[in-house]
């Protein structure tokens, strides 16, 4: 302590306020010389105490593991193994420190799936590793532990699950919106959200969801379903040459200020999922396909009345199968719209 108290005297002010700033002595650009040599003796021998405390914890730490994807290929993992952990696995008969890569992806409960799991034999006095991935865009859990004599095992930590990037960009389209303008007329308008490849799967989809449930001439329906040609001035929004309450003999009481309005709107259902690549999946009877990673994704309109989507999903080998059912129902309260080609002028 004296040796200490001997070297800060020999600094100068600016060098004690310095010292003190990084040892976050309080008020110190208020101190005296002498004041500050005083203060920061007794914050270093604050902090010599504190890590004396702190350094049988350290010896005590529990043995952890950490696992850090690098790349599609590769993954960088580092640990720690306390003292304790050691001594207690080499008593039991360790002889091979090993790491184990577990595949989880969509496992829950600590699971994996069967005939994944690689065991990588590591130097005993390495405290990190690259590891290389059997497969990208999975995800992984590594397991440290010890091999023991005679074929037994033991386990000291286990990692996070992390996701491995996939090695090549992802194959998912992103939503492509109909295109919106006030000048283009909407029976010209398009949605583009299913390859052509498709052959009207989305509608198929909808007819098989809605048989038996479907309400003709309500809401987005009419205007999807009803015959736009067999229109007669009134449509089934009720907008049409009397949605003014005013025939066409009121109309030279009135002074003429006209004006055609119109507005279109709707709602599409996203139905997506994953399964296995090499599974057969249906949904409602109407097979589905399977991008190259069992994932799938599907558009289909979404109307007013009761849509079910009954979703099965069936091995190669025909031997296990899943399923599960989507109930979905959509109303419209209030529908006062129109199409711009059966828009009419309006006294207002």
């Amino acid at each position: 302590m004296s040796q200490t108290l001997s070297s800060l005297a020999r600094m100068t002010l600016r060098q004690l306020r310095q010292v003190a700033s990084e040892l976050g002595v309080t008020l110190y650009s208020r101190k005296t010389k002498d004041e500050l040599v005083s203060a920061i003796g007794e914050r270093q021998a604050d902090l010599s105490s504190l890590e004396q405390e702190h350094a049988p914890s350290k010896q005590a730490d529990d043995t952890r593991v950490v696992f850090l994807p690098r790349d599609p290929q590769w993954a960088y993992v580092f640990w720690e193994i306390s003292e304790r952990d050691r001594q207690q696995a080499f008593k039991a008969g360790a002889s091979q420190l090993c790491l184990r890569v577990a595949d989880v992806t969509g496992m829950s409960n600590g699971a994996s799936h069967p005939h994944t799991l690689q065991e990588v034999p590591v130097d005993s006095h390495a405290t990190e590793w690259y590891l290389p991935v059997p497969l990208s865009d999975r995800d992984y859990r590594v397991e440290l532990g010890y091999r023991v004599s005679g074929g037994g095992w033991i386990s000291l930590a286990f990692s996070s699950v992390a996701r491995v990037p996939a090695l090549h960009p992802s194959e998912q389209i992103l939503d492509q919106f109909v295109p919106f303008s006030l000048d283009t007329p909407p029976s010209t308008i398009t949605p583009q959200t299913l390859p052509s490849s498709d052959n009207g799967l989305h509608e198929r989809l909808y007819q098989t969801a809605t048989v038996g449930t479907r309400r003709l001439g309500r809401g987005s329906e009419a205007f999807h379903e009803l015959d736009q040609s067999s229109g007669a001035g009134l449509n089934a929004s009720g907008a049409g040459l009397w949605a003014s309450g005013r025939s066409e003999s009121g109309s030279g009481v009135v002074a003429p200020r006209q004006r055609s309005f119109w507005l279109v709107a709707d709602a599409e259902l996203i139905v997506y999922g994953a399964t296995d690549p090499s599974a057969k999946l249906t949904i409602g009877g109407e097979e589905v396909p399977l991008s190259s990673d069992g994932t799938f994704r599907v558009q289909v309109p979404f109307r007013d009345g009761q849509q079910v989507y009954a979703i099965e999903a069936v091995a190669a080998d025909g031997e296990q199968k899943r399923n599960i059912t989507l109930d979905f129902e959509r109303s419209t309260p209030e529908d006062n719209s129109n199409p711009s080609d059966q828009a009419v002028a309006e006294w207002f």
